[in-house]
């Protein structure tokens, strides 16, 4: 238990930031799993598109501070290189 109010506000934050970051990484990565599984399917054209949604998120992320940006990029050079070879 906190012992000072400074203490109790740093812990009702953190709660708030908390919850935040949650929201924001659970969002990119469901972005992400609902474009492997469309590259898992083999349809070019949803890939495609869920491709440009999953990057958007992962750049909201980085953006945010939830996730490193060298992580976001990293994500996004991975769901490329899978797109690519599933067009190719």
């Amino acid at each position: 238990m906190p012992n000072t109010r400074s203490a109790e506000k740093r812990v009702r934050v953190i709660a708030r930031r908390t919850m935040r970051n949650r929201m924001i990484r659970s969002r990119m990565k469901t972005a992400i799993r609902r474009y492997q599984t469309a590259v898992a399917s083999g349809d070019v054209e949803a890939a495609t598109e869920l491709f440009r949604k999953a990057v958007s998120n992962i750049d909201r992320a980085a953006a945010k501070g939830v996730i490193h940006p060298n992580q976001a990029s990293r994500r996004k050079a991975r769901l490329a290189a899978r797109l690519n070879a599933l067009k190719a």
